[in-house]
């Protein structure tokens, strides 16, 4: 299916990594929202999981695996034209994940990848509805 200018939404997700008291942010190589930065994360491959998406998505994007890994909430990103047309639209699944293991390496289709300690991730220009995904992971995080 294509992405952009789609039939229908595409399945993907996005993952909150914790490595301590950092977390992870990739800075986005393809649209949407290019050379931003944001979570990992990426579409759903047919006969994929969720689960397993979020796994192999933070692997390819940041070269890490992730463990014990919550479901925290699920957003929808619908982005139109200039003509109001629906240029893109992902109905995201959002997690949180602790860092297992691993280098971290940004990936083919990320511009760079690092750990952000949790109290300056706001200064990296995310979109508000990752920052509000962040902020709720640090809680249910802080609650366990």
């Amino acid at each position: 299916m294509k992405r952009e200018y789609p039939k229908r939404p595409i399945p993907g997700v996005g993952v909150v990594v914790f490595n301590g008291e950092k977390i992870l942010l990739i800075k986005r190589n393809k649209e949407p929202k290019a050379a931003e930065w944001s979570i990992p994360g990426g579409a759903q491959d047919l006969g994929e999981t969720l689960t397993e998406c979020a796994m192999r998505e933070v692997n390819e994007e940041t070269g890490i695996k992730i463990e014990n890994i919550t479901l925290l909430k699920a957003v929808d990103y619908i982005d139109k034209d200039e003509n109001n047309d629906i240029r893109f639209h992902y109905s995201l699944i959002d997690y949180m994940a602790d860092y297992k293991s691993g280098d971290l390496v940004a990936g083919d289709d990320v511009l760079d990848a690092k750990w952000v300690h949790i109290n300056d991730f706001k200064s990296y220009n995310l979109w508000q509805e990752t920052i509000d995904l962040i902020e709720d992971a640090i809680v249910h995080r802080r609650s366990k």
